[in-house]
């Protein structure tokens, strides 16, 4: 069943189902109108699907160029694309660059070195030489933190 909004913008499909004998109140969710809509007073009209309509062509077309014109309209825009450039690299090394690599490489190495520390003594047994390594090592840990503070 198809029912129109008293204000005749929308149309709505409902199932007959929905609205009882003595009517219901219906409000359109467009315009928020409410009226009264009584089953027996309305006359039911089922939803005609619109028919595609078929383009038409809105111009003739135009007159056929010969085949020289059209090569030499090809050979024309492909001249343009084809010019050389020279490539000229930017330069991608940059200070900040710099520190980035820097403290890339001092996190790993801070990394490594707790790895190395939290599994030590298993890898003593394996390593018998890695106690005096990383004994050194951390000796000369100190040793550059203590020429950084000297030079601050």
């Amino acid at each position: 069943m198809i029912i129109t909004c008293p204000c005749g913008e929308k149309k709505f499909e409902v199932a007959e189902n929905l609205i009882p004998e003595k009517g219901r109140l219906l409000k359109c969710g467009s315009c928020d109108e409410t009226w009264f809509f009584n089953k027996n007073d309305e006359v039911t009209k089922k939803i005609q699907k619109p028919t595609p309509k078929k383009d038409k062509l809105l111009s003739k077309p135009q007159k056929t160029l010969p085949n020289k014109e059209i090569k030499s309209i090809i050979y024309s825009n492909n001249n343009k694309g084809s010019e050389i450039v020279k490539y000229q690299p930017k330069s991608t090394f940059t200070f900040s660059n710099f520190l980035s690599y820097i403290l890339v490489g001092i996190i790993s190495i801070i990394g490594f070195v707790i790895i190395l520390d939290t599994f030590k003594s298993s890898l003593y047994v394996f390593f018998p030489n890695l106690e005096f390594l990383l004994f050194s090592f951390y000796e000369t840990l100190k040793d550059v933190e203590l020429f950084v503070k000297d030079l601050i």
